[in-house]
């Protein structure tokens, strides 16, 4: 699903403009994306924590060079779903 997927099923389900529908997501992913950049996690009960996960330094391959690199220690953001949303998923969605 796309961000504009994601306006056009709000605007269908509120009745609200797009417009303003667009710039409420729009804004919404800006604060997520401050606060994280801040180094603060995003908490949304019943849906799921956007983290701030540390990764150790490690060593990396270029395999079309057939070298090895050293891969910093880094600040990743993650994606950890609630439980009531990981067992939504499971009940709902068949394994092909």
């Amino acid at each position: 699903m796309t961000k504009a997927e994601i306006v056009n099923e709000i605007v269908n389900k509120t009745g609200l403009e797009k417009v303003v529908v667009q710039a409420t997501v729009e804004a919404f992913m800006e604060t997520m994306k401050q606060s994280m950049v801040k180094g603060k996690n995003v908490y949304l009960r019943g849906f799921g924590t956007f983290l701030l996960k540390k990764r150790a330094e490690k060593l990396g391959r270029i395999i079309s060079k057939n070298t090895a690199i050293v891969v910093p220690a880094h600040i990743a953001p993650v994606f950890k779903p609630s439980k009531k949303f990981v067992n939504a998923v499971k009940s709902r969605v068949k394994v092909k």
